[in-house]
């Protein structure tokens, strides 16, 4: 450890740091030892942060625009902004564009409902539909296939581009089905009716995406028609049947009880199509229900035996978990199945008396070769009369001796028989118990309105097509289940399908105004779950290649990310659907985690009505209290966002162009200007956001002439060490300058869409205005970005100043300013002032290039700047020299953040507290 450190605060807040050698002294000229003087120090601060600091205002204009704000601070109205309020209008906005897509599902309902109340089965039907893998396919005489017929398909930039049909739909159906069943024509046939109301909803709504039918039968008619490829292996693994959207929207929240023979008799073949059936059963549980698996033979074996006697909430990482024990589980012994049932009874019966289940339908499904008895001693002690468990039996392998006794069992327990003899057969088998739970439903025609937790189904066509160019789509579904309202059928409770459609979660973003949350503040929504459907936080793939996804993305909780939330008061106050206030100190991380900003939130929540979601919006103190308007007319603005360098956050919905086919390839900035000069009348543009992208468009104007003349200006940056200039207002307005040419920047994916972090995005400003508005006013803040391409550092480093509207240091900061330079430029700066050095008896004592001191400067998050070994810039400080990072702790110059990891794990169990959907009684 250096005993003499030294560390010295720079102008633009970074830090200089410098020791002599462990254990050596200084030697000047005339060979007297010497301690370095603090004054020489002193002198290097004051020369290279006084000259960089210079630099960096003269090159981004930053007095200039300062100057232009405050001369139009009297045309400016500075308003406080209610929270309370805030929340309440965004959760109407996203109620109103929620039940515009319930309604489209509910049409759908009525349509299908009443096409197969006027159709009559027809086992001999022949019918050529439209089959969504063999449309377009030919045969080597180059006729179209059976069910192959022309398909017109053509791109369409609302569907990302996508070859689709906006006229109709087309059908697909799982590999392992035929084509031609009568069953699957015949409901191919009569869903035909719904291409209408498919194109009517896409004509009222067209922000409306992909809609669908899913058959109780198998097949999946999709709106619009696109072409399904199957993998590799000549399969397409997609059963609609097996979905979370149609699972919920077909049956109630369960609790279930998976019982698991493994007697001796279930050795080989047997155990492994019961262990395939287990799983397939889990696949159908989703984050509303719960469940428990018990082997058996004489004795009880929990599978996970952490969690006997009560069952766990069926979410992904619950489910896989139990599936990793279920390769343990292995054949000996005798059955005993009396001793499995009592306690799959006392187990559902406890934990109801709980209040932490479903407190809705209770199943218990049985998996074994074979029973001796009925065993209606043990139902007619837990279950009759009322019957509340229903009781799924599953017979494994191909003989029948006891297949009279399991059918007994499940109907005098309404629930259901299936014999499975290969492991083909399972899937097919396992979904029968689903119409089975969705009778109650269907005999009181309850048609509820079910919304998804945030997903990504990666077996969809359209889903595999856009991996490659855009990464995975977050999205959530809405859908509805379709009964037979048939007479003779009625009292049988017959579950046609389920409808839906999807919505991106990226739309739900577009109704929130991002500039009324200021710098640090955003919206987020959660599930009644708890699990989030949108949070900046929220990073559902890994970094390295878009098409892997997180194993738990679906299913990470509000308090995983608002860790600091111990006591989860945010999260249950949403998750019970209340509206209020909460605050709290909170870390957040930027730049790729390396940063961490330490700020105030106010949290005020509400529910969202008719979904089961709750919205949030955090304000951070200091930057979302308070909004101001200013005031300049349509004809200033209009002139000044005509300038070549102004530009606008392409992710901010100034104008919705979603909702006409020829606004759809229109900038934001085209949209404006065709809504103000009246060319659009069909536009719907936010009147208060385009007033003031107006007046910073107006105030900001003046730096375009400002920055040009310096770049004409031969004298000035002679050395191209300073490459861009560029500014950002609160309205996401962006203006660049280049001192360079385009193709001699050093970093030459900084700000442009590549560059998220630097960028204004949907969630978040970008990271150096940001950063900037956290300084004191009137100072810089520099860093050494990372390529976004090689996740290297830049040869650049970027410096950033906050603009406030008044001198006040509360007053909210209104845009922010900057350059960005070579890094070779910066350093140089820097080591040409640190030979500036005191006299001692008239000559030059010592400099930072002396190889008997040790010298670096750091930002004030602790990142090397510049060091006398080139490749450890942009390194953290305590990576390089750990003893003297932990001896600058104990001087209190820095201090450690201790974030938590967001990096979120299959943590077992997860007893939380959910609210959830309304269920029918049995």
């Amino acid at each position: 450890m250096p005993e003499n450190l030294n560390l010295l605060r720079a102008f633009g807040g970074f830090f200089l740091i410098f020791w002599t050698a462990f254990n050596t002294a200084l030697v000047d000229v005339v060979g007297s030892e010497q301690q370095i003087p603090l004054s020489v120090v002193k002198l290097w601060a004051s020369a290279f942060g006084g000259e960089i600091k210079s630099i960096a205002a003269k090159y981004s204009g930053s007095q200039l625009l300062q100057k232009k704000y405050k001369e139009y601070e009297k045309d400016v109205a500075i308003e406080e902004i209610d929270g309370l309020q805030l929340v309440k209008k965004l959760a109407k906005n996203m109620e109103e564009m929620f039940h515009k897509k319930s309604e489209a599902v509910r049409r759908l309902v009525e349509a299908a409902e009443d096409a197969y109340l006027k159709h009559e089965f027809d086992a001999d039907l022949q019918y050529e539909y439209f089959n969504a893998v063999l449309i377009n396919e030919r045969d080597e005489e180059g006729n179209y296939l059976e069910l192959g017929k022309e398909f017109i398909l053509v791109p369409n930039d609302h569907f990302n581009n996508l070859p689709v049909n906006i006229s109709l739909s087309d059908v697909q159906v799982p590999t392992n089905m035929y084509n031609k069943d009568p069953a699957i024509v015949n409901g191919v046939y009569w869903s035909e009716s719904l291409n209408k109301v498919f194109v009517d909803n896409f004509d009222r709504d067209p922000s409306l995406i992909w809609q669908y039918f899913g058959s109780a039968k198998g097949f999946f008619r999709q709106y619009p028609g696109i072409k399904w490829e199957p993998d590799e292996n000549g399969v397409i693994a997609f059963d609609c049947r097996n979905r979370k959207w149609y699972i919920q929207a077909a049956t109630s929240p369960k609790d279930v009880v998976i019982l698991v023979d493994v007697s001796g008799s279930m050795k080989g073949l047997r155990l492994t199509i019961a262990k395939q059936t287990v799983s397939s059963i889990l696949d159908t549980l989703g984050d509303d229900d719960f469940f428990n698996i018990i082997a058996y033979n004489e004795e009880l074996h929990y599978v996970e035996p952490c969690l006997n006697g009560t069952l766990v909430q069926a979410d992904r990482a619950n489910k896989e978990h139990f599936r990793e024990h279920l390769d343990k589980l292995f054949a000996k012994g005798i059955g005993m199945l009396d001793i499995a049932l009592n306690e799959a009874f006392n187990m559902l019966n406890e934990f109801n008396h709980t209040g932490q289940g479903s407190i809705c339908s209770q199943a218990i499904m049985l998996i074994t070769d074979g029973a001796v008895d009925t065993y209606d001693t043990i139902f007619a002690k837990y279950n009759w009369p009322d019957r509340k468990v229903r009781i799924f039996t599953y017979l494994i392998g191909r003989e029948a001796a006891f297949a009279d006794n399991l059918k007994w069992m499940a109907c005098a327990n309404k629930g259901f028989f299936t014999q499975i003899s290969t492991l083909a057969d399972v899937q097919e088998n396992v979904m029968e118990y689903l119409h089975v739970l969705s009778r109650p439903k269907v005999i009181d025609q309850e048609h509820d309105v079910v919304w998804t937790e945030a997903y990504i189904d990666s077996t969809l066509p359209q889903a595999q097509k856009l991996a490659d160019d855009q990464g995975l789509v977050l999205m959530t579904t809405v859908a509805m289940p379709v009964f037979s309202k048939q007479n003779e059928t009625r009292s049988k409770g017959i579950l046609l399908g389920v409808v839906g459609t999807d919505v991106p979660v990226k739309e739900l973003l577009k109704t929130i105004p991002k500039y009324k949350l200021g710098i640090h503040g955003y919206a987020f929504a959660i599930t009644n779950n708890g699990y989030i459907l949108t949070h900046p936080e929220l990073r559902p793939l890994y970094e390295e290649g878009k098409k892997r996804r997180k194993p738990n993305y679906s299913s990470v909780d509000l308090s995983e990310v608002e860790w600091e939330d111990r006591d989860d008061v945010l999260r249950n106050a949403m998750v019970n659907r209340k509206t209020g206030k909460f605050s709290m100190e909170v870390k957040k991380t930027v730049d790729k985690g390396k940063r961490v900003l330490v700020m105030t939130n106010d949290y005020y929540y509400t529910d969202i009505k008719g979904t089961p979601f709750s919205l949030g919006v955090a304000l951070s103190r200091g930057h979302g209290k308070y909004f101001f308007r200013g005031n300049v007319t349509v004809e200033e603005g209009l002139h000044d966002l005509e300038h070549p360098d102004v530009s606008l956050a392409d992710e901010w919905s100034y104008c919705n162009t979603d909702l006409h086919p020829e606004h759809r390839q229109m900038t934001q900035l085209e949209a404006i200007k065709r809504y103000l000069t009246g060319k659009e009348p069909l536009l719907q543009c936010d009147k208060e956001l385009i007033q003031e992208v107006l007046f910073d468009a107006v105030v900001s104007a003046p730096i375009e002439a400002y920055w040009t003349s310096l770049a004409l200006n031969k004298s000035e940056n002679s050395d191209k060490g300073v490459e861009v200039a560029f500014l950002g207002t609160r309205t996401g307005l962006s203006r660049i300058n280049l001192f360079v040419g385009p193709e001699q920047l050093t970093n030459q994916d900084f700000l442009t869409a590549e560059d998220k972090e630097n960028i204004f995005n949907a969630d978040h400003f970008p990271l150096w205005y940001r950063r900037a508005a956290e300084q004191i006013p009137g100072s810089f803040v520099y860093s050494i970005p990372f390529s976004t391409e090689t996740a290297n550092k830049s040869n650049v480093v970027t410096a950033s100043t906050a603009i406030q509207l008044l001198d006040d240091r509360k007053s909210p900061v209104v845009a922010a300013v900057g350059i960005q330079m070579k890094l070779e430029f910066f350093q140089r700066k820097f080591w040409t002032a640190s030979r500036q050095c005191a006299s001692l008896d008239g000559r030059c004592a010592i400099s930072c290039d002396d190889e008997t001191i040790n010298c670096y400067l750091i930002d004030n998050n602790g990142f090397i700047l510049v060091s006398e070994d080139y490749q450890q810039t942009g390194y953290f400080f305590g990576e390089v020299e750990g003893a003297v990072m932990n001896k600058l702790l104990t001087m209190g110059s820095f201090k450690r953040s201790g974030c938590a990891d967001l990096a979120v794990g299959g943590i077992l169990p997860r007893m939380v507290s959910v609210r959830l959907p309304p269920c029918l009684g049995l």
